[in-house]
């Protein structure tokens, strides 16, 4: 169970317990059992929906920093008082969540190596089982993308690297390129989530679902009238409407190999050739071929039946997906219209 993608603590308490009543009466989840994940924000969470989170069976809490230091937050777009965060963390902290995540995201306007090192060492003063480190992207028709005044050099890869040598030098393993977890945290995941064979859904606006056949979500877009247009309409939709999938695509042979492929080598560590082939009765380098690249290019090593990202391939890993991607997705992307 993950809550968020947008900020859930930006409801009221009362609203929170509605939303949790429909989790586990109208959903029947037994929230005790799974590992469960909730977003929450410096500016909108407190002890009275912290106790509640935790009260529903809640083991986890991200909350999304970015930085320590507030100019950096206002020129991305989401400014927050030092003191909101410290006070946050504090509290969290003192709910015992068995896991604090904290995002922290590295190539903004104005970030400095010295500022990016000042925030991770700030982080490490709360002791949080894992750190998400995230590039920061520009997406047509965002704010950010709108900023034509604002100019900040690219320098990301060396932030990057600056950032995981700290946290490898501090006590944290890196799991993915975006990933760092606490050396002594004891997964403890019963039962555990596979990405790339396990389904997923996705309730709410624009939120995204995977069945082994089939990719689809609610009406998505990027631009601020759109995102307002998209909420309003599925405000007043019928409950029949919600009875089918209105955007989506059905995945291919081709595209299910080569999901479960980008899907193990960037989220799930590594990819495991003997259990592809259990999974689809056929050898993964028989059906991409292409895998071979990452060992000529040194990106990739084997051990026994696992493909593994090396620490190159780990620093290039937002690269790797859509190289592989197949022609049909890449002839749908390129159709594709932002709104």
């Amino acid at each position: 169970l993950a809550i968020g993608g947008g900020t859930p603590s930006f409801m009221k308490t009362k609203d929170l317990e509605k939303l949790f009543s429909l989790i586990h009466e109208e959903m029947g989840l037994n929230h005790q059992e799974i590992p469960a994940s909730m977003e929450v924000s410096p500016k909108t969470v407190t002890q009275e929906k912290l106790a509640l989170i935790k009260a529903q069976g809640i083991n986890r809490i991200s909350i999304g920093i970015q930085s320590f230091i507030e100019e950096e937050t206002k020129l991305l777009g989401r400014p927050q008082k030092v003191i909101e965060i410290e006070q946050a963390l504090d509290a969290i902290r003192s709910h015992n969540f068995p896991t604090l995540n904290l995002d922290l995201i590295y190539g903004g306007a104005g970030q400095t190596s010295k500022s990016w090192r000042y925030s991770l060492e700030r982080s490490l003063a709360w002791k949080p089982e894992e750190i998400f480190l995230y590039p920061l992207y520009v997406r047509p028709l965002t704010g950010l993308d709108k900023r034509t005044d604002k100019e900040w050099a690219d320098f990301r890869l060396q932030l990057y690297r600056e950032g995981r040598d700290f946290l490898l030098s501090n006590g944290y393993q890196q799991i993915t390129m975006r990933i760092f977890r606490r050396l002594e945290v004891v997964e403890t995941e019963a039962p555990p989530y596979n990405s790339p064979e396990d389904g997923m859904v996705g309730l709410g606006v624009g939120a995204r679902s995977y069945t082994r056949n089939f990719h689809y979500s609610s009406e998505y877009a990027v631009g601020r009238k759109g995102v307002k247009n998209i909420i309003q309409d599925y405000n007043l939709a019928s409950s029949e409407y919600f009875e089918n999938v209105h955007f989506g695509t059905a995945v291919s042979k081709e595209d299910q190999r080569i999901r479960y492929v980008i899907k193990s080598l960037l989220e799930g560590e590594n990819l495991n050739l003997a259990r592809y082939q259990a999974f689809f009765g056929t050898k993964a380098y028989e059906d991409l071929p292409q895998l071979q690249e990452l060992f000529d290019l040194q990106l990739a090593d084997e051990q026994g039946d696992v493909l593994s990202l090396n620490t190159n391939g780990l620093e290039l890993s937002d690269a790797i997906g859509p190289w592989l991607y197949s022609e049909k997705t890449k002839a749908l992307m390129n159709k594709y219209e932002l709104i």
